[in-house]
């Protein structure tokens, strides 16, 4: 399977400035709420590409995120453990999609992600 980025995350204190920024920045628009409240997907003006969103903060500091395709959530973090690296966010699951988020042995957050 190839493991392509496939989602980026804004995550931060004030979402809704945060999309006020990015709207006037680059003219992004909500194209759709989340499944967290505060949490939407973003319409960046193309139809291709990775899918965007901006929603609050889930940890401590703000974030920039993106998310890695894989087959089992699970079992990638698992694999993470195995390699030297720590979970950030244990797997969730959210209406259509798994995900989790880890840090590399050199502290780099990444999220995977897989639909079902």
């Amino acid at each position: 399977m190839a493991h392509p980025v496939v989602h980026a995350e804004i995550r931060s204190a004030d979402p809704d400035k945060t999309r006020q920024f990015f709207a006037e920045l680059f003219g992004w628009k909500v194209a759709s709420e989340g499944a967290y409240p505060g949490y939407t997907f973003i319409d960046t003006g193309t139809p291709e590409g990775t899918y965007v969103a901006i929603g609050p903060r889930q940890s401590a500091e703000d974030e920039v995120l993106f998310f890695v395709g894989v087959e089992d959530v699970a079992a990638t973090l698992a694999r993470v453990e195995e390699l030297g690296g720590q979970i950030v966010q244990p797997a969730q699951q959210v209406p259509g999609t798994s995900f989790g988020v880890f840090a590399d042995a050199q502290g780099h957050k990444i999220g995977v992600a897989a639909n079902g």
